[in-house]
């Protein structure tokens, strides 16, 4: 367990990471604010990532929000005397997600509204607990979207979500967030999300280091592409490098000795 992180007066405001069996789970923690992304937790965000990245022994990250909220959103006192350069600060703890090579999962275990759908979205796989609300809210407060939330929610939700919640202030709770697609999967109980969180990481992480992260690589770029063949000469090269790689050799022979044995 590590903490990134101060606390002041009994009140933290931090990202807690730990890591267990190859998943670094990190918890945003920002109560006063009901974990709002503020400057300070947004470098905190980043340095947490980047050392869960470090770490050899970690294969894939969750993110989380300290109980009973995911992220409330931006700092508004902060919002309201941004600049860009600001502004893009705020954003770094998302977007360090968005960049990260290991597979990130979002554990949505409260309300996520503004940059907190943002955090959402960057990462690849997303659960939602029984009391997760996806509130964009952006209109409502007379704000325009920022950090590539536009690009993330269309890329989830199409034209037409990304267009209903953004524009016409559509708040989704957990089903309805799995039933269009925002979220893969809704569960009944916060205990039941985590588990299921860890145990998603875990099957990732349980895959070589270098294969899941060259495979994470190769999805974002065959995601551009319109081609199928495109696609298929790209792949081509990757799997040829992994059918010569001691991972491989060494769990089909696990495999072909699993086999002989029925």
């Amino acid at each position: 367990m590590s903490d990134s992180g101060v606390r002041d007066s009994g009140v933290s405001t931090e990202v807690r990471t730990d890591i267990t069996e190859g998943v670094a789970v990190l918890t945003v923690s920002n109560p006063a604010r009901r974990n709002a992304l503020n400057l300070e937790l947004s470098t905190n965000l980043v340095a947490a990532v980047d050392e869960a990245v470090a770490e050899p022994g970690v294969g894939a990250i969750v993110v989380t929000g300290e109980p009973p909220a995911f992220c409330a959103g931006g700092d508004l006192a902060e919002l309201q005397q941004a600049d860009p350069a600001t502004l893009k600060r705020v954003y770094s703890g998302f977007l360090a997600l968005a960049s990260c090579p290991l597979p990130t999962l979002a554990a949505v275990n409260g309300a996520a509204v503004g940059a907190g759908i943002n955090l959402a979205l960057a990462c690849d796989v997303r659960l939602a607990g029984p009391t997760a609300r996806f509130d964009v809210r952006f209109m409502q407060l007379g704000l325009h979207p920022g950090g590539g939330f536009t690009w993330m929610a269309q890329r989830a939700l199409g034209a037409q979500g990304s267009a209903a919640m953004t524009l016409f202030g559509d708040v989704l709770d957990a089903r309805e967030a799995e039933r269009v697609g925002l979220a893969w999967r809704a569960y009944d109980s916060d205990d039941a999300l985590l588990a299921a969180a860890h145990e998603l990481a875990g099957r990732a992480a349980a895959a070589p280091r270098d294969l899941i992260e060259t495979t994470k690589a190769t999805m974002r770029v065959t995601s551009r592409l319109d081609a199928h063949a495109d696609a298929t000469d790209i792949e081509v090269r990757a799997q040829a490098e992994s059918v010569h790689s001691a991972a491989f050799a060494e769990r089909v022979a696990a495999l072909q000795k699993k086999i002989s044995r029925k």
